[in-house]
């Protein structure tokens, strides 16, 4: 029988090829996977040892056996997270997410990527995904609500930071958090509670006591602010934080000789400290103007601020004060007393 068009049957020869590629492709696929699979198992070994430029060729040679395979992107995504690429990890990440869309880890890893590139709005959406997959994950909530914090949205902040304290009350890092917006917001009685609460579970925590000092300080407690930064100070000799906020704390009671003594030891435990500087600039400045004989003084206080305009210059108080200064014969700025730079 001749094949024509109008013959729907074929040759037997062409139906035997035909039918060879089918079953060649079947088992192709499979050995396909398999071989992709191999190649990223390898891969995330070498990544494991170092081995960066070999891991980056195994996971290649995977995408190219298999350019959907989610785990290999993942891996790619880890590679180039390691090497600094941040670009192509956040590229390697977001297509493991297209081909697998309910990965947990790789929704999480971009997240961590876009926060650490301070791509706030793109890391929040990122750990809104992540969250959809693994509501009561702790560390999850509390990151979002981080990011929502660095964009200034302390509301969304703050309900972030309460899902975690749910998920687990018992660490203290969501505690401090949520005091910290608070604060943030004016709400001084709520944020000193979450403060306690926060150094109940763990109370070696220096940089909490500041932070609560600092809270009492907006509340003009400065008796309460003091005997909270000694406490910090005990705990850490070495905080400069906790001697530059009661140098501070010191200053506005009126205790010059005691700020100064803060102040320097701030210094002395890091020097690129510009409020520190620009404390110690208005202390030497009200003891020239008590004594203008003591002309060692303005030109310490000078000094002192252009420091602190070295380390910080978005400063225009400091600016103005220098311009005002300047010049010798100057009337007292009040602002040297009712306007000092919070540490």
């Amino acid at each position: 029988m001749r094949w024509s068009a109008n013959n729907p049957i074929q040759p037997n020869g062409l139906v035997v090829i035909a039918g060879f590629f089918m079953v060649f492709q079947s088992h192709c696929a499979p050995l396909n996977q398999y071989r992709a699979e191999r190649h990223v198992a390898t891969g995330r070994i070498k990544l494991a040892s170092d081995d960066l430029n070999d891991a980056l060729l195994e996971f290649q040679k995977a995408i190219e056996l298999n350019p959907q395979l989610a785990d290999a992107h993942s891996g790619l995504g880890n590679l180039y997270r390691r090497m600094g690429d941040y670009d192509q990890a956040i590229d390697s990440y977001q297509q493991a997410i297209r081909f697998n869309p309910f990965s947990f880890v790789d929704a999480v890893n971009l997240a961590q990527v876009y926060q650490f590139t301070e791509r706030m709005v793109e890391a929040i959406r990122a750990y809104l995904h992540a969250c959809e997959l693994r509501p009561a994950d702790f560390d999850v909530q509390l990151s979002l609500g981080v990011c929502y914090q660095h964009t200034g949205d302390t509301l969304q902040a703050v309900e972030r930071f309460q899902r975690a304290i749910e998920i687990d009350p018992d660490r203290p890092q969501a505690h401090v958090n949520l005091a910290v917006a608070l604060d943030a917001q004016g709400k001084y009685y709520e944020a000193i509670r979450a403060y306690k609460e926060a150094l109940e579970r763990d109370n070696r925590q220096p940089q909490v006591l500041v932070n609560l000092a600092k809270t009492y300080m907006n509340q003009d407690r400065l008796k309460l602010a003091r005997h909270t930064l000694m406490e910090a100070v005990d705990l850490d000799p070495t905080l400069a934080a906790a001697h530059e906020a009661l140098g501070y704390c010191l200053f506005r009671s009126r205790d010059f000789g005691a700020a100064e003594r803060r102040y320097l030891r701030a210094l002395e435990c890091d020097r690129r400290l510009p409020n520190s500087q620009a404390g110690l600039g208005s202390i030497y400045m009200l003891r020239y103007l008590e004594d203008e004989s003591q002309a060692q003084y303005r030109e310490r206080a000078l000094e002192h601020w252009h420091r602190s305009l070295e380390l910080q210059p978005d400063q225009p108080r400091i600016r103005k004060l220098i311009a005002r200064y300047s010049n010798r014969g100057t009337e007292p700025d009040s602002s040297l007393l009712d306007d000092q730079p919070r540490p």
